[in-house]
């Protein structure tokens, strides 16, 4: 099958041999995969990524002797079974999944692994049971955009609202678009919403931001501060070491993923404030613990989703409840991933672009 190869540090089109389904397990064919920054951040950080596997896990993630295909957010067609399967599903019918297999010492992801090769090939193996049939009229590209959406779902799930917060989201790539459309089922708001990019700005208001603002023409929070101010008869929580807070409670998204935002959102947040860590940092990062300790902040990390919420991510675009169209700006077949690779650095020219193996 052709697919575009992670080998020796650079993404190359090639030829692989078509994966073959065991036990469980089903033969699919790629209809479209987007690119996730965490493929591009995997591409340049592997040996990073593989030594925190080690350390967390105690086995590397994948060996970078070897080959590697990525891709997690994909939609595909049911073409074979292989041996103890259910067969419930008819060849041809477009499926999503979860990106992750079954084995026999318990599950390992989709397109982080040598074993299993994600949706940037033509085709791909996926576990029988995590199938999740596309619904009749959902188009394939719409139905691509399930997993980003379904990684904002579950921040907005793991931050407990209870209603009375003003949310702030940090960054407006796919994942931070994805927390904000996720906010905006929640019906809570204003919904604040921070990038240097004007056409994340634009889209933020498209998926349900409220207020768009340019950290480069004023603080983020001191924005947030302004809309999430105290009326003026209400009664401020009692002060703490001499400290009152002033605004409705603040719940921050941090959904870009470089080393320094983290520390700068702790010096800028008012104290109690929850920050919901989205963005996949893969680097070091440094913070001062002394800012979390006198502002009383709450940090929660977060990372994917349930099974449940990936299916009603699904159910949310095929029931037009989530807009994604807007967040799908280019595609490409095997021979243009590694271009893709380098455009997606640019925000104004590209959100989410989609491979499609088959071109």
């Amino acid at each position: 099958m052709r697919a575009a190869i992670f080998r020796d540090g650079d993404i190359v089109a090639g030829e692989l041999a078509d994966p073959v389904p065991t036990d469980g397990q089903v033969l699919v064919k790629t209809l479209a995969c987007g690119i996730c920054g965490s493929d591009l951040h995997a591409a340049k950080h592997a040996h990073h990524m593989v030594d925190v596997s080690v350390r967390m896990t105690g086995k590397p993630r994948f060996d970078l002797k070897r080959d590697v295909v990525f891709g997690h957010e994909f939609v595909c067609e049911v073409i074979d079974y292989g041996p103890r399967t259910t067969k419930a599903l008819k060849p041809g019918t477009r499926v999503c999944s979860i990106p992750v297999m079954r084995v026999p010492d318990g599950i390992t992801g989709v397109g982080y692994s040598n074993d299993f090769p994600g949706g940037y090939g033509e085709r791909m193996v996926l576990t029988e049971s995590f199938l999740i049939p596309v619904p009749n009229g959902l188009s394939t590209d719409l139905a691509a955009l399930t997993e980003p959406l379904a990684v904002g779902v579950h921040a907005v799930e793991m931050a407990r609202i209870t209603g009375d917060e003003v949310p702030l989201v940090i960054g407006c790539g796919p994942v931070g678009l994805a927390v904000i459309a996720a906010l905006k089922l929640k019906k809570i708001g204003p919904i604040v919403a921070a990038d240097y990019s004007p056409t994340r700005r634009e889209l933020a208001r498209k998926m349900g931001a409220d207020i768009v603002v340019d950290p480069a023409e004023g603080s983020a929070h001191t924005a947030w501060a302004r809309h999430a101010a105290l009326p003026a008869d209400a009664k401020p929580v009692a002060p703490i070491m001499g400290s009152q807070v002033l605004t409705k409670p603040a719940l921050v998204f941090e959904c870009v993923g470089v080393p320094g935002v983290l520390q700068q959102i702790f010096e800028g947040v008012p104290r109690g404030a929850r920050i919901v860590v989205v963005g996949v940092c893969m680097e070091p990062d440094r913070t001062e613990p002394m800012f979390g300790i006198s502002k009383e902040l709450n940090v929660q990390y977060v990372l994917g989703y349930t099974p449940e919420e990936f299916a009603r991510s699904l159910r949310l675009i095929a029931e037009g409840q989530v807009d994604v169209a807007p967040l799908i700006t280019g595609k490409v077949g095997v021979d243009g991933v590694r271009n893709a690779f380098a455009e997606l650095g640019n925000p104004e020219r590209h959100t989410k672009v989609l491979v499609e193996p088959w071109r």
